[in-house]
């Protein structure tokens, strides 16, 4: 079947008449004419009844037309996608970012992106892992970083980056090497609250082992978190990465929490439901690159 045949037997069946059609394609009407009745020729059916108010469309005609705008909108698309191929990307993409890696990455995601991609808008939207998972389901965010989510077959993941849980106190402490997790009961604790994926995981690597933190304080924040290790209030949980956010490093210290070792997972989320713009798969090939753990730059 010819593509435009079967542009023009469309045309003609959503217009109802071969001149209407003819007039909306901007051609003669015989050439429409030769062209439908050639299909019904190749297919050996007939696809249009006329009448004296118009066409409408046999049984065979409604059969073939949901097939027609299947392949002519594939052959569109494809045609526009290999355009783009070419093409410098363009348009808007909005990339979620837990709070923690938007205030060592954010200004590295943008240098780069500006010198990718000049035409194009970043947004970065700021928030808990759950509420970046939800406004990618929602559609607000094309895609994102999350720390630990919940599977769900909206969302497709991929890891970049597993780091361990640390035991974060004040110079004052005497830690040792390796904290086993039996002793974090004895820690004055500040953590993040029970939404925060930090909170999750710990709860669910010690509540079944009927160990009972003694949290003094809860935050919404790593930073805030560590602001107050700083201060020599409490001691904390997080992740490595997260002493890179200390203002003053000097006055903390930390030693790694296990065995078993606690690890957090940092995961690249994009939505399943619809298709990666060009924009998006190459913002999510920028996101692979960056160095999450040192604040950003690429591995070029």
């Amino acid at each position: 079947m010819d593509l435009r045949q079967l542009e023009y037997f469309v045309a003609v069946t959503e217009q109802g008449s071969f001149s209407r059609a003819a007039a909306s394609l901007n051609l003669a009407q015989p050439s429409v004419s030769r062209q439908v009745a050639l299909l019904e020729e190749e297919l050996g059916q007939r696809l249009l009844e006329r009448t004296g108010r118009g066409v409408t469309p046999t049984p065979a005609g409604h059969a073939l037309l949901a097939h027609a705008r299947v392949m002519l909108n594939a052959a569109s698309q494809a045609l526009s996608d290999l355009k783009e191929m070419h093409a410098e990307p363009v348009g808007r993409v909005v990339v979620g970012l837990p709070n923690r890696v938007a205030m060592g990455l954010s200004v590295a995601l943008m240098k780069e992106f500006r010198q990718r991609f000049p035409n194009a808008l970043l947004s970065i939207v700021e928030g808990l892992s759950l509420s970046l998972r939800e406004g990618m389901i929602a559609g607000r965010i094309d895609l994102g970083l999350l720390f630990d989510p919940a599977p769900t077959p909206l969302l497709s993941y991929e890891q970049l980056m597993r780091e361990r849980m640390m035991l974060v106190a004040p110079k004052a402490y005497r830690l040792p090497e390796l904290v086993a997790l039996s002793t974090l009961a004895n820690f004055p604790l500040v953590l993040p609250g029970s939404h925060n994926p930090i909170r999750t995981l710990v709860d669910a690597v010690l509540l079944p082992r009927r160990i009972v933190l003694n949290v003094v304080a809860e935050v919404g924040a790593v930073h805030t978190a560590l602001t107050v290790v700083e201060e020599g209030l409490a001691c904390s949980i997080l992740p490595d990465s997260a002493l890179h956010l200390s203002r003053r490093p000097d006055e903390i210290q930390a030693a790694p929490i296990g065995p078993p070792a606690i690890r957090n997972q940092l995961v690249l989320a994009i939505p399943r439901a619809r298709p990666a713009t060009r924009l998006v798969a190459e913002t999510a090939k920028l996101l692979r690159e960056l160095d999450f753990r040192n604040g950003g730059g690429t591995g070029h």
